[in-house]
């Protein structure tokens, strides 16, 4: 090698790695938790002045101090994980919906219409049921328009998706001025809160349960059907190379248009537990942004539905911990959102290393070494 090739040559390169073990992946992220915790706890205290250990104590007592706090990190957990499941069958294809906001936004709008408009004229054991198909039903063509669009004419996924969540959000904003309680007041209130018509039942007494039950069972169906049925096996096949695809004699089309509709469907009933089991109302924020965090908990579960539930504890526990640091220690909650954001960006920022490698510049000997043979 001459002098004037060796000054060309960059002191690192990236190249991508041919696939660790998994149980170095998770070193990775292990040692990822743990320097986003250092960072987080320095920043705490150069900030604050508060002692770090505090601070994550106090995390840990926001997300299992009670046993209420626990029901409600399961909730979290589950409406999370929920949408989380909607969306990954659509990005396992390489269909970058955006609108699982707008989808379950949907599905527990029809929900709420149906509990106020219903109520009194369908007998009220036939009320979930109805509620649940209408919300499966409108959540499935909030999704599939972009899809149909996309398989015809090409259309950008991403834009079609963002947009009709704006188109949804606009939506109950205008429903929750005419169906205002009182009048005026622009917000619905709780729905039935007398009869509890429309309301999911509470299982051995306990509120929210069924609706974890639901997200675990749907969890379990959604992964034998992308890891097992032959729809699965299409949907991965689109996704890793469209003209691929259509060689082997698979209908793209088809593929795109059904899996936006199970994408829709999944962020409907989504939707409709939101309404169901815990609000009883909606309002256009309904769903929170978990539209957007399940992006996060997707990715970083590489579309495996069994470790989304990992993805989404972690998340939703860093929510829940950080906003009980934000009240114990009377700091406000742009402090907790700090602490959270600095533990996701490490938490994402492993999964680089996961996949690719540093390979640093040779040193001049083993260079030597090298010309010499």
């Amino acid at each position: 090698m001459t002098t004037h090739e060796k000054a060309r040559e960059p002191l690192f390169h990236i190249v991508k790695r041919g696939g660790i073990a998994w149980w170095q992946s998770w070193l990775v992220r292990i040692v990822a938790v743990l320097l986003a915790l250092v960072v987080s706890g320095v920043i705490s205290f150069i900030i604050t002045g508060e002692n770090p250990i505090d601070i994550y104590v106090t995390m840990i007592d926001g997300a299992f101090g009670s046993f209420h706090r626990v029901r409600n990190l399961l909730h979290s957990l589950a409406m999370l994980l929920c949408v989380s499941l909607a969306v990954t069958p659509a990005f396992k294809m390489r269909f970058w919906n955006i609108g699982a906001e707008g989808q379950a936004l949907m599905g527990g709008f029809v929900a709420a219409a149906c509990m106020l408009k219903l109520t009194g004229t369908i007998p009220d054991a036939l009320m979930i049921p109805v509620m649940l198909v209408l919300s499966i039903v409108i959540g499935a063509i909030w999704g599939v328009i972009p899809a149909f669009f996309k398989a015809h004419w090409g259309t950008n996924e991403t834009l079609f998706t963002l947009m009709m969540n704006y188109i949804a959000m606009q939506i109950v904003s205008y429903f929750s001025q005419i169906w205002a309680v009182p009048k005026g007041s622009g917000k619905i209130g709780v729905i039935n809160l007398g009869n509890n018509v429309g309301w999911l039942p509470n299982i051995f007494g306990q509120k929210y349960f069924l609706s974890v039950i639901i997200v675990l069972a749907l969890t379990v169906l959604v992964y034998i059907y992308l890891k097992y049925s032959k729809q699965g096996y299409e949907i991965a096949v689109v996704g890793e190379s469209e003209n691929t695809a259509r060689y082997i004699g698979i209908n793209v089309k088809k593929v795109i248009i059904r899996t936006m509709l199970i994408s829709g469907a999944l962020c409907g009933v989504a939707g409709f537990l939101l309404v169901a089991g815990s609000d009883h109302s909606i309002a256009s924020d309904t769903i929170g942004g978990r539209g957007f965090t399940a992006i996060m908990v997707s990715w970083l579960a590489k579309f495996n539905p069994i470790t989304m539930i990992l993805t989404s504890f972690i998340i939703v526990f860093m929510e829940n911990g950080a906003g009980q640091v934000a009240t114990d220690l009377g700091l406000n909650h742009a402090f907790s959102d700090i602490i959270a954001g600095i533990i996701i960006f490490f938490i994402i920022g492993s999964e680089f290393f996961i996949n690719y490698a540093i390979k640093f510049r040779s040193s001049d000997k083993k260079a030597d070494k090298g010309g010499k043979a």
